[in-house]
């Protein structure tokens, strides 16, 4: 954001302020800078239009704007210039501007610059126009049933796309600024009627604190506002989807927008908005339950199943039967490594084939996981490097892993596996349960803007008990009271149904 030194007010000469603002951008050597000197003969003024190429909307500025300039009416003795511009000109935003910094600032975010002689206020006039892709359907959160949108590169598109899906009164959107070099405009969307007043204000205040150059998108941002940096668990979600992101407005939460980020940002949440996808509430109260069983069950099998496996066969053989003992001994026979480092070789190569199948190009990629996956795993069981027991662990392990639905919380369970396995491999069972006792205490205590990670189930807050299983939709009629909404009751409780 360009500051000004004393916040130097639009002078009443054309010429001092032409001067400030080609100063400021270095104006004729940066040729991104564009310059229209005007003469209006009904008002006999003088005027400079300034915009930036690839920021402004070329039909309208010459089509439509300097025309509609060129024939401004004589102003009448108690009429503002200001009055005139906006009776003459095109339905188009134009606001008055007596600082020139905040003039400057204008330009960058891609409005035109109209600044006049005897006349000491510049008017800023949008004539926004940013080159962007078309909507399509969301690439990291596939969509089974339900809208086929996401979010674009474009904060306007993307406040539409909401407010198709949200046309209430109440749906309210404030722009910050951040950024001392580079200004980024983020944009804050909220249900007037349903959020806490204070959450609101504790966002702005968490936006302004933000000191640094740019903010490129909303995963640098992310990074700026979260309260655990060095934590593995996630504060801040991020989507794509927007009827995902209007289902958290009307539950009181808060969504940040900016250009250049197909996706916003989602806060406060707790660990139910992780683990919850919108499809379960598009499908029948059984099969929506059923979805999130197997997510349950894929979550604790990611995490527990390779630590589970070293338990037993290192610290507790006498658990399993003797048969299946007996099996594992003998495919570990000629086996060289300690289970524990064929489990670390096999959890790298499942990582690297996953993280290759991502960045190589698509046409090639799944062939790559599929490929590499068996090409490895049968040549290190025949090189009896590893023990075929153990690929189906890892195969289990992975494929669960790829039942879970959001990002950030696939990490943090793939990260948390680890961690139990180093627990497992020291104490067996009894490590695992420590390790499940400090990560469950840890959770209680994460917090996302003084809302409790693991609420609305502990602490204990009234709900409609939408964590581990949904209920009916009809009976889901109380808002989640852990975010302190100004309205918690989401429609009329429901009578008993005959």
């Amino acid at each position: 954001m360009i500051e000004s030194n004393g916040n130097k007010p639009v002078q009443h000469h054309l010429k001092e302020n032409t001067q400030y603002i080609e100063k400021m951008f270095t104006y004729p050597i940066n040729q991104d800078l564009n310059k229209r000197e005007l003469y209006i003969p009904n008002i006999h003024k003088k005027g400079v239009l300034y915009f930036l190429n690839g920021m402004y909307d070329n039909e309208t500025l010459e089509k439509t704007l300097i025309p509609s300039l060129m024939k401004l009416e004589k102003m009448e003795n108690d009429a503002s210039l200001l009055d005139v511009l906006k009776n003459n000109l095109p339905p188009s935003s134009i606001q008055c501007e007596k600082d020139l910094a905040n003039v400057a600032n204008g330009i960058l975010m891609g409005n035109t610059i109209l600044v006049m002689d005897e006349e000491d206020a510049a008017f800023v006039i949008s004539t926004v126009s940013f080159e962007k892709r078309s909507v399509d359907k969301p690439q990291d959160e596939n969509v089974l049933k339900g809208p086929k949108e996401a979010f674009v590169e474009s904060i306007s598109t993307n406040i539409s796309l909401i407010r198709k899906q949200l046309r209430s009164k109440n749906l309210l959107t404030e722009y910050v600024q951040v950024g001392e070099r580079g200004i980024s405009n983020i944009g804050i969307l909220y249900m007037n009627e349903i959020v806490n007043p204070s959450l609101i204000e504790k966002i702005k205040k968490r936006l302004n604190q933000i000191k640094t150059d740019e903010i490129l998108n909303l995963g640098i941002l992310e990074q700026h506002l979260e309260e655990r940096p060095y934590s593995i668990v996630p504060t801040i979600l991020y989507t794509e989807r927007p009827d995902r992101a209007v289902s958290f407005l009307n539950e009181g939460h808060v969504i940040l927008l900016m250009d250049s980020s197909p996706s916003c940002l989602v806060l406060p949440v707790t660990f139910w908005s992780f683990f919850h996808t919108p499809e379960e509430h598009y499908s029948r109260w059984l099969y929506g339950n059923f979805s999130r069983l197997l997510r349950i069950i894929s979550i604790f099998i990611t995490a527990l199943t390779p630590a589970i496996y070293i338990a037993a066969t290192n610290y507790h053989i006498e658990m399993l039967p003797t048969d299946l003992a007996l099996a594992i001994s003998a495919t570990r026979e000629e086996v060289p490594f300690p289970a524990i480092l064929e489990l670390l070789l096999l959890l790298g190569a499942f990582e690297l084939i996953r993280e290759g199948g991502i960045r190589v190009p698509t046409p090639i990629g799944p062939t790559i996981g599929i490929v590499g996956a068996l090409i490895l795993g049968q040549a290190a069981v025949e090189a009896s490097i590893i023990s075929p027991i153990l690929v189906i662990v890892i195969a289990i392990t992975g494929l669960a892993s790829f039942a879970i639905p959001n990002l950030s919380l696939n990490y943090m369970v793939r990260l948390s596996t680890y961690i139990f396995l180093l627990f497992a491999s020291i104490w067996g069972f009894f490590g695992i349960a420590v390790c499940l006792t400090v990560s469950i205490g840890y959770l209680t205590s994460v917090t996302s803007f003084d809302v409790p990670f693991l609420s609305p189930m502990a602490p204990h807050y009234e709900s409609s008990s939408d964590m581990l299983f949904r209920r009916v939709v009809w009976k889901e009629w109380i808002r989640p009271k852990n975010l302190w909404p100004s309205d918690a009751q989401r429609m009329k409780k429901p009578e008993r149904r005959k």
